[in-house]
């Protein structure tokens, strides 16, 4: 009896020791995804069809997903990215049966059209970021934002990425109900001396990575006379739209930096592909910003802080990362605070302010 006591004993805890690691799982964010650009020393055309042996080469991106990272999107979507000395290249390809667009002037909500959408953080502290969008018409809409909308920015409308070169390509018809299309692919070219402004050395990132993400916004559509335009329910309201994406967010919120993919710009165009391994900090700034979130709400909020005996500073709970233990801190000083780690790997402290802006410091 003693001994079938004792089993069933373990049996439980392993249970609740199953239970604990799903959620943990679960509160931790997915591991982003990664691309390498490479460098191309041919020229690009612009022309929405990338026949250039450089596009032949460089290889394509997972499809796309829904933004939650679970369903697989109705119509297949993929990437490829290249650039050079002057232009960080974009080709996108978007299956679509009926490919129509109606917004024609530039800075417009696009995204109330089908469209294609780019998101680039250059330093990846989730602050002074912009965000490009296209439809099938290849009107544009670009903007740069100061902050992520949690933590109210200034959205700056009317900054235009001046020597922008876009074109899209139709495989098949453009606003006509009467046949069945492949799809549409889209060709850009964003200028270095622009994107570089927001940059922490102003230089093209040979070799570096920036934070960079995609997606790709679907609506069921309803035809009047041949003309498309989003659909209604029976209420008169606009049925939601699909957002895909490439690298998943979790959440239907593009505006979460932190959960961008990875591009690394290679100097080296080969056509065999390779790999590269995120350094092993970004899996602590992964883990920071889990904990702001989590901070952030405060009706769902499931972390506990244990506070310092007589310090404004709690500790949170410890996390191993490659056989290293690490507790994050979180320290408060009046209406303001900030999360931070200290790497076993670099030594650097990491840290993430109450505004959602992440630095780190050398060590001392």
């Amino acid at each position: 009896m003693k001994h079938e006591s004792l089993k069933q004993k373990r049996i439980v805890s392993l249970i609740f020791f199953l239970i604990y690691l799903g959620c943990a799982l679960l509160m931790a964010q997915t591991e982003p995804l990664k691309y390498i650009a490479y460098k191309t020393s041919k020229p690009i055309l612009i022309d929405g069809k990338a026949d250039e042996l450089s596009w032949e080469l460089a290889p394509w991106s997972e499809d796309f997903i829904d933004i939650k990272g679970v369903k697989t999107p109705l119509y297949k979507t993929n990437v490829k990215m290249l650039w050079d000395d002057d232009y960080f290249y974009f080709f996108a390809e978007l299956k679509e049966p009926h490919v129509w667009g109606t917004l024609k002037q530039r800075d417009t909500v696009i995204f109330y059209n089908n469209d294609f959408e780019i998101f680039i953080d250059p330093d990846g502290d989730t602050h002074d970021y912009m965000e490009f969008e296209m439809n099938a018409l290849n009107t544009l809409w670009d903007l740069f934002l100061t902050k992520p909308y949690r933590n109210h920015p200034k959205v700056l409308d009317s900054w235009d990425i001046q020597g922008i070169k876009t074109a899209v390509h139709i495989d098949g018809s453009l606003n006509d109900a009467s046949d069945i299309d492949e799809g549409w692919s889209v060709e850009i070219a964003l200028p270095w001396k622009v994107l570089v402004e927001a940059n922490v050395h102003n230089k093209i990132p040979e070799n570096e990575f920036w934070r960079v993400n995609f997606s790709r916004v679907n609506w069921n559509f309803d035809l009047d006379q041949g003309t498309y335009s989003r659909k209604k329910d029976a209420a008169g309201n606009f049925l939601p739209e699909f957002n895909w994406v490439w690298s998943p967010q979790g959440v239907i919120n593009m505006h979460e930096p932190e959960k961008w993919g990875y591009v690394l710009f290679s100097p080296d165009l080969t056509g065999e592909e390779k790999d590269f391994t995120f350094p092993r900090d970004e899996h602590l700034k992964w883990y920071l910003y889990e904990l702001y979130r989590d901070l952030r709400d405060e009706k769902k909020r499931k972390v506990i802080w244990k506070k310092n005996e007589g310090e404004n500073v709690f500790t949170g709970p410890e996390r191993i990362f490659f056989g290293q233990a690490v507790k994050p801190k979180l320290e408060k000083l009046e209406d303001e605070f900030s999360l931070w780690v200290r790497s076993p790997f670099s030594n650097e402290k990491l840290v993430v302010k109450n505004d959602g802006k992440f630095k780190n410091y050398a060590s001392q």
